[in-house]
């Protein structure tokens, strides 16, 4: 296996064990994954978000986001806003009540992060977050280029 290969590998493999051990830890705490991200990205987007980007954001289609906001919103933790001018678009925005949620959501978080990365070197997780970082730009320049049939077949082996 190439060096490319064996590093998307591992990155992948590394993803899905963090997401499976994050969803664990969140339900032991009374949450789901789901859930969770969509409370906190809300948060992180200063406590609103439009209903498309949030969807881009939780990699999600619509008709799952929209099962997952049915919930939220039946708990009372969001609540969707019109937006003027466009029936079709949606705000959605965090209440009060969704409060306690984030927070618990965000201890859970921060205590894996600390568990995992907290015994590595700054030095080391400084030079992990350059790699990805420009794993990152890559594809979004990727992304930006129109693709031709067949194109990168060979490369993202």
């Amino acid at each position: 296996m190439s060096l490319n290969a064996e590093f998307v590998t591992a990155l992948r493999r590394v993803t899905q064990r963090w997401r499976t051990r994050w969803d664990a830890e969140l339900r032991d705490s009374g949450q789901t994954l789901a859930r969770a991200r969509a409370l906190m990205i809300l948060s992180q987007e200063g406590g609103s978000a439009m209903q498309r980007d949030l969807a881009a954001h939780l990699s999600v289609e619509h008709p799952t986001l929209v099962r997952l906001l049915d919930s939220l919103e039946g708990q009372g933790l969001i609540r969707r806003e019109p937006v003027p001018g466009n029936a079709r678009a949606n705000r959605i925005a965090l209440t009060p009540a969704a409060a306690p949620m984030v927070e618990a959501a965000e201890r859970v978080s921060e205590g894996l992060r600390q568990r995992v990365l907290g015994d590595i070197p700054r030095e080391d997780l400084e030079t992990a977050l350059r790699v990805l970082r420009s794993v990152a730009t890559k594809l979004e320049t990727l992304d930006a280029v129109p693709r031709m049939a067949g194109d990168g077949e060979e490369r993202a082996r």
